[in-house]
């Protein structure tokens, strides 16, 4: 579990995970839109929030199956231009979610792909941050929230950089500095 107080967590919990039951559950039968019983059939396919997921999983009694934000025609797509790719519409929680579907799936090739999508993209999201002076809605919509998150540091530096550079005093002394001190006579002892 995540941050409690935190939307971001909140709202990543949320996504949506196709599960397969490994056991029948009774009582959970709105859990499965198709069923007209109250219960769950044995190799059931159900899609159900992340949270509900993860906490059947650690009860064994469901695996999880990979999402569609990492399939391989995505996976195709980011290898061919990783910029270009609109990860925002797959997931908005693209690299969170990744991170922590990864010990809950077999495919083991995420935690690869996450790392290249991210190093991929991070480039052309720095080059823009400092590039672009006003604001660029279609650059930013195709951002995941991580990234929008880094989109707007980098941005904000830059500006603080560029504030500071053109004008004010660039170095100034620490205030501490600013007492006077109380000028120190030798002693007779160090004088010997």
């Amino acid at each position: 579990m995540g941050i409690y107080y935190d939307i971001d967590d909140i709202l990543l919990e949320e996504e949506p995970i196709s599960v397969l039951f490994q056991t029948g559950a009774s009582g959970v039968g709105l859990l499965d839109p198709g069923s007209e019983t109250n219960s769950v059939e044995r190799s059931a396919k159900v899609t159900l929030p992340f949270w509900l997921a993860n906490e059947l999983f650690l009860r064994r009694a469901v695996s999880i199956n990979v999402p569609a934000c990492f399939s391989s025609e995505t996976r195709k797509e980011i290898q061919a231009d990783a910029a270009c790719v609109d990860l925002k519409f797959r997931s908005p929680y693209f690299y969170e979610l990744g991170c922590k579907i990864l010990p809950l799936v077999t495919d083991k090739s995420i935690g690869p792909f996450l790392q290249y999508a991210f190093t991929s993209r991070y480039t052309e999201i720095l080059s823009k941050s400092h590039n672009i002076t006003g604001a660029n809605p279609k650059f930013s919509s195709k951002l995941t929230k991580e990234e929008s998150h880094l989109f707007e540091a980098a941005r904000s530096s830059m500006i603080s950089f560029k504030k500071w550079r053109v004008g004010g005093s660039r170095l100034e002394k620490a205030s501490i500095l600013g007492r006077k001190r109380k000028p120190t006579t030798p002693t007779e002892s160090s004088t010997l």
